[in-house]
């Protein structure tokens, strides 16, 4: 497994340095991570690697990516679910459950692949990138749907972020109701405080809240998308409800709501208080590092064929899901009101 896992770390250190060479503005608005598979896709594509490669990519993606999901789980608390208040939170979770289902209805009229239109749903729910690599193990999705997703996911995100403060300004939204659209419709996080601190900074904070509250719902969104999978049948008889449960729970999303729960109830913060180091903050900072080398093994193992045979149909449900998400935070919002300040 070295060869290929040495040379994902490779490509996730290049991606990381090139992007903090970016201008600050455009490096909040284009994460790090689209660097790393676009970096691993240019790689993987203009070198023709040795089979031996292709274990150490396989392991990134799967080892390396479950442990940083578990990580990420101690970034996250129910708290923040509670403080975005009762109004913000049913707006989530309706525009949840909507991405979803409008995902899975589009991409079956279209004809895309079921496990490319899920990634796509799910980066568009939850939260963008970090959601798609999460399920992708889960569904079983092939390499280039998951970079597929990303790149569609990353292309809309990045719109947002242009589009957002400038409707917000025309339509003259104060900062709740900003705050709580970019929260609540923008795809990825580094993109939500983006779009919101761009309108002002009481927006971004409202932003920043909402989208944390989104990121916090994801564990549960994996199992949901996962016992749907698995009484699907991918291969296979229907089976019973416990065993769609057991099929579907893999032992890294257990870990991921285990570690909330431990950040939510302050085990983690009185670690941090014992040993003198922010334990959290190790924990995200190390979870995206090892997602970032995940990536770029995603990347390193996706052929620009493959990608072109799945064609142009997935960027179109992407826009579809963009707009309708929006749209519909926007309806929310006026019936309902924003997020708390």
């Amino acid at each position: 497994m070295l060869p290929g896992l040495a040379l994902a770390v490779l490509v996730a250190l290049t991606a990381r340095l090139l992007h903090h060479a970016l201008p600050a503005s455009v490096g909040t608005v284009v994460g790090e991570v689209l660097f790393a598979v676009v970096l691993g896709l240019v790689v993987g594509n203009a070198v023709r690697l040795p089979e031996s490669f292709r274990p150490g990519f396989r392991f990134s993606f799967h080892a390396v990516l479950r442990i940083a999901i578990v990580l990420l789980g101690a970034s996250l608390s129910f708290q923040q679910v509670v403080a975005t208040g009762g109004n913000a939170l049913l707006i989530i979770v309706v525009l949840m459950s909507l991405a979803l289902a409008a995902a899975t209805f589009l991409g079956r009229a279209a004809g895309i692949p079921s496990k490319l239109a899920t990634l796509i749903g799910v980066g568009t729910a939850v939260c963008g990138n970090s959601a798609i690599a999460a399920t992708a193990p889960v569904i079983r999705a092939r390499d280039e749907e998951v970079s597929f997703a990303i790149a569609t996911n990353t292309l809309f995100g990045t719109v947002a972020v242009i589009l957002y403060p400038i409707l917000g300004r025309a339509l003259h939204f104060d900062d709740a109701t900003f705050g709580t659209w970019a929260g609540t419709a923008v795809n990825d996080t580094s993109q939500v405080v983006a779009a919101g601190f761009a309108f002002s900074e009481a927006a971004g904070d409202v932003a920043t809240t909402v989208k944390l509250t989104r990121n916090a719902l994801m564990g549960f969104v994996i199992v949901g998308v996962g016992m749907a999978y698995a009484g699907a049948g991918d291969s296979g008889p229907r089976v019973s409800v416990w065993k769609r449960v057991r099929q579907s729970i893999p032992v890294f999303v257990i870990g991921f709501l285990l570690m909330a729960l431990l950040h939510s109830v302050g085990v983690l913060d009185a670690i941090s208080r014992a040993v003198g180091v922010n334990v959290v903050t190790w924990m995200r900072d190390a979870s995206r590092v090892l997602i970032l080398i995940a990536l770029a093994g995603v990347g390193l193992s996706t052929r620009f064929d493959a990608m072109r045979r799945i064609g142009w149909k997935p960027f179109l449900l992407g826009l579809a899901l963009a707009v309708l998400t929006s749209a519909t935070s926007l309806v929310l919002i006026h019936f309902l009101g924003g997020a708390r300040t």
